[in-house]
């Protein structure tokens, strides 16, 4: 029936998640201190979140969902035929990877060339794990940094002639733009990488002997990933990517999209994040995982980018919503004081996730308590539900933009 029902995540353990965020989000013990990168909310191949209806055992929400599909809501059903979005909650302790995402055209053409190549999906070396395009907007919990497309053509200038290291690349940026100085670098001879960015290191390692760290400036991030991911006789040339892309910083409650071929990496920090339901990562460096630089310069848009921090459009006095372009999903986000309540009307399955506080979800029919340990739920349309709180709360809302109401 049309209602409200809790929902358990799944956690993914990668080696550059946090070991406390997560955890205490979910009231969960890591006594060793175990990597909790992301916890997922969704239905998605990898994600086995379930459902849990009263007086019967868990159900994966994906199987759910399948037996009724009713509970998508007409238009989604029309429109996706399931649920297009995965929502995650992500702490970045280590810094993730150089990467770019396909548009769902490029998506569609490339796996299924790579299945008629017979390379299996489960493959280190498979790059398309779905025929889905991956959007994603994230929204800050925490001071978060990150890499967002390349710097604007003046500012690119700026920092190849300032990095006395990097001065041999602005000639190639002067005669050949942000696609020739891309590809200059990405597919440089290792010899010339070392060459280049050696003496920059062994430089940033003096000065960071005697200096404070200023994360505002990417010499701290490049001495980072160069410690991060030692090289044996190799430099990743994913340190030249910090230097050409817009060093981004979120204050908690701020959010940035990255749509398909915007290059961009996590640096540090807590976020939700909302993207269209993939698994489709092209890598380019500051990872131990599969890079595959032709793929990456396929389908990365070599072109400035101004960096839009996105601060969240007012629906009423308790609820925000981040505007995006993609149809796949929406992210609004609720603040509560003491004693407040506000009531929305699902028209799609919703996923509702609680990050400070504690609140109540209700609808005539039912009511759930969101509190640490207990964090998400899904709510089904047919009936308006109000939320509020006791002594006030964060909640996010996921959902998928209505094209009937033009939300």
């Amino acid at each position: 029936m049309p209602g409200i029902y809790r929902l358990k995540g799944t956690v993914k353990h990668y080696d550059w998640g946090g070991a406390s965020f997560i955890p205490s989000l979910l009231r969960m013990e890591n006594k060793n201190n175990q990597p909790f990168a992301e916890y997922w909310m969704g239905t998605h191949p990898q994600d086995n979140c379930t459902i849990e209806l009263a007086g019967h055992h868990p159900e994966v929400l994906k199987d759910y969902l399948k037996k009724y599909p009713e509970f998508l809501g007409k238009e989604v059903q029309d429109r996706f035929g399931h649920l297009p979005y995965l929502f995650k909650v992500l702490d970045v302790h280590k810094m993730l990877s150089i990467q770019v995402h396909p548009s769902k055209a490029a998506a569609e053409k490339e796996f299924a060339r790579e299945n008629a190549e017979g390379i299996p999906i489960d493959s280190v070396r498979r790059n398309y794990k779905d025929d889905n395009h991956k959007p994603e907007l994230m929204v800050a919990l925490s001071n978060f940094w990150l890499l967002h497309g390349f710097k604007p053509p003046e500012e690119m200038t700026y920092t190849l002639l300032n990095v006395t290291e990097l001065r041999e690349l602005l000639p190639v940026f002067n005669q050949s733009g942000y696609e020739g100085l891309y590809r200059h670098v990405m597919e440089m001879p290792q010899e010339d990488v070392n060459r280049i960015l050696q003496p920059l290191i062994n430089n940033l390692a003096t000065v960071y002997r005697d200096k404070q760290p200023d994360k505002y400036d990417e010499d701290f991030w490049a001495a980072k990933a160069a410690y991060s991911f030692p090289h044996n006789g190799k430099i990743d040339r994913g340190i030249f990517s910090i230097y050409l892309f817009n060093l981004v910083h979120l204050k908690k409650g701020e959010g940035i999209f990255q749509n398909a071929g915007v290059p961009h990496a996590y640096l540090e920090g807590q976020n939700v994040e909302i993207m269209a339901s993939s698994d489709n990562v092209l890598r380019g460096g500051l990872t131990n995982k599969h890079i595959d630089v032709k793929e990456l310069l396929k389908h990365v848009k070599c072109e400035p980018t101004h960096v839009q921090i996105l601060k969240g459009e007012p629906l009423n006095n308790f609820e925000k919503v981040y505007s995006t372009a993609a149809p796949d999903f929406q992210l609004s986000m609720f603040e509560l004081h003491a004693g407040d309540g506000v009531t929305f009307s699902p028209v799609t399955t919703e996923i509702i996730l609680l990050t400070e506080g504690m609140a109540e979800l209700s609808n005539g029919n039912g009511s759930l308590k969101l509190e640490p340990g207990h964090a998400s739920a899904i709510v089904f349309p047919g009936r308006d539900v109000k939320l509020s709180s006791p002594g006030g709360a964060v909640v996010f809302r996921a959902s998928v933009p209505s094209k009937a109401s033009g939300r």
